[in-house]
């Protein structure tokens, strides 16, 4: 699946909620299914900088496509992270870089997270883009 079908989905599945509360569960619950980071890469290095709470993410290559994993400390932004590693993980770094993020301003979710979780939610996004802009540089 590519970025835009996967974002997509993603929609389609919050779509499904009446409320922001069933939301909120939801994106909870999708933090319970993040692929979690060996404890050898929840470094000081690996944590995601804006961030109101930890999150550490972790990146690599595999087959050409970046691979990520990710842990947080607090439940909210655990859901955030598996949302968007569901988008970007295993897509070539250029898919990553070239992809748009309107998605999340579809679901809702910038404007109903607190200012802190939003800018949180922008660094994660930007973190991302930067591994696979690195990666792309070392494909070159």
């Amino acid at each position: 699946m590519n970025i835009k079908e996967i974002q997509n989905e993603i929609i389609d599945e919050f779509s499904m909620f009446d409320d922001w509360e069933e939301r909120y569960q939801y994106v909870i619950d999708l933090g319970k299914t993040l692929p979690l980071i060996e404890l050898q890469y929840k470094t000081e290095d690996n944590i995601i900088k804006g961030c109101q709470s930890k999150v550490w993410l972790h990146a690599e290559t595999k087959d050409g496509n970046v691979v990520f994993t990710a842990d947080s400390d607090a439940i909210l932004t655990k859901g955030l992270i598996a949302i968007m590693i569901r988008v970007f993980s295993n897509q070539s770094p250029q898919a990553i870089l070239d992809a748009d993020t309107a998605f999340v301003d579809d679901i809702g979710l910038k404007e109903h997270l607190s200012p802190t979780r939003a800018n949180g939610l922008v660094s994660m996004i930007k973190q991302i883009k930067m591994y696979a802009l690195a990666f792309s540089a070392k494909n070159q």
